[in-house]
């Protein structure tokens, strides 16, 4: 069992910073620097990779915000319309982010004429390191609470009870996946184009899709969450890629 540790601003001097903002930028950060070392060593140009991050970064709290507004709270944004466009507002999704920065770098890489796939895989080397660090503070905030458990790694809660934390599940989440690319990369196995967009889509689904299951409170849809249905989507098209980077 985990004791309860919660924070919402740290002080820097006089300036607070919002925890949770804080280490998503952090993690944000780690995520870029991951990816053009990747990039660099792959023979690609890691300029290209911190030119499209600002976009990506935008383009993802764009996304993030969108899918929460219309997958999991139409109802209250339709009423309060300016709420939906209030970054003070609670809110983000973060598959929503994922759709909005993989957007903005398709468009990106289109425009300077660079292989999306190519640059793809060196990209979703920083994504598992970034959430890792990211999720560190959806957990200090504890903004993702889970169902009952007598788990280990469950969280007493201070009304007393103990419940699973999908903050720090999701954070353990995507330092195991860094860690497992660390481990495929090392076994020196022959991959082509799109293998590594398509094992981490692999590894984020199912992994994320039975935590969802956890969630004690959240929006479903036929038993599924919005996020559950798009993991369904993205797990595929990983499947997909990988075994046709394998078929190649």
């Amino acid at each position: 069992m985990i004791p309860w540790i919660e924070s919402h601003a740290i002080h820097l001097g006089p300036l607070p910073l919002q925890t949770w903002g804080t280490f998503v930028a952090f993690g944000f950060l780690i995520a870029v620097l991951v990816a053009a070392h990747r990039a660099k060593a792959k023979g690609l140009n890691p300029k290209m990779v911190w030119d499209m991050a600002l976009w990506i970064f935008l383009a993802a709290f764009v996304g993030a915000r969108l899918f929460h507004v219309f997958f999991y709270d139409f109802g209250y944004y339709l009423a309060h319309p300016f709420a939906a466009i209030d970054p003070r507002e609670p809110g983000y999704a973060i598959m929503g982010g994922f759709l909005g920065g993989a957007s903005a770098a398709f468009l990106f890489m289109r425009r300077k004429g660079l292989d999306f796939l190519k640059y793809a895989d060196v990209m979703v080397w920083g994504i598992p390191w970034g959430c890792g660090v990211g999720r560190i503070g959806c957990f200090l905030i504890h903004d993702h609470p889970g169902t009952l458990s007598s788990f280990a790694l469950a969280v007493q809660y201070p009304d007393g009870k103990i419940r699973h934390d999908l903050g720090l599940y999701l954070s353990i989440v995507g330092f195991v996946i860094g860690i497992l690319f660390l481990i495929v990369d090392h076994t020196k196995v022959r991959t082509r184009t799109g293998f590594w967009l398509g094992l981490f889509l692999i590894f984020d689904g199912t992994l994320r899709f039975w935590l969802d299951f956890l969630r004690v409170v959240d929006r479903r849809i036929w038993v599924l969450t919005p996020t559950q249905w798009l993991l369904i989507l993205t797990t595929a098209i990983g499947i997909v890629l990988v075994a046709r980077s394998r078929k190649n």
